[in-house]
């Protein structure tokens, strides 16, 4: 009876580290920033979609209020991408302030993105308004103007 009891003992232990491995790996899979973006797609119509707010700066001023809430922790509070958590969150981000960063990025992607997320990027969703999420798009556009102010160093 007693081997009986430490055999079943030892089964159930095994069976446990075993579903406790399958568990973890399955996480890992998930905080695999390259699965990640493997999964990520944008459609064809989102990516075609045309900004239709003008930049002003009433625009500018209210997603520069939306932006310091939820965006320049990473982003930077001039979208140089040096937020206060980028290094403890080990982000790589992208200093908007270079012309080249959002090249090739159409506003309809950007909008996307806003609104839905990436990666470790919360969306703004239904949070803000669509012009609210536009003027965001106007804004991360406005850092790479020649009248934005520093630039990265070439």
């Amino acid at each position: 009876m007693r081997k009986t009891l430490l055999l079943l003992g030892a089964v159930c232990v095994a069976s446990l580290g075993m579903a406790r491995a399958k568990q973890n790996a399955a996480q890992e899979k998930t905080k695999d920033p390259q699965s990640a973006t493997d999964d990520y797609k944008i459609s064809q119509e989102d990516i075609d979609k045309k900004n239709p707010v003008k930049p002003s700066p009433e625009g500018l001023a209210a997603a520069r209020k939306i932006y310091g809430y939820d965006c320049a922790m990473c982003h930077g509070p001039k979208g140089d991408g040096k937020g206060d958590i980028v290094e403890s969150m080990k982000l790589t981000m992208h200093d908007w302030r270079d012309p080249a960063a959002l090249e090739g990025k159409t506003d309809g992607e950007l909008f996307y993105i806003i609104t839905k997320g990436k990666g470790k990027m919360m969306g703004e969703g239904d949070r803000v308004s669509q012009t609210v999420r536009w003027n965001l798009v106007n804004l991360a556009r406005s850092y790479s103007k020649k009248d934005a102010g520093e630039k990265p160093a070439s």
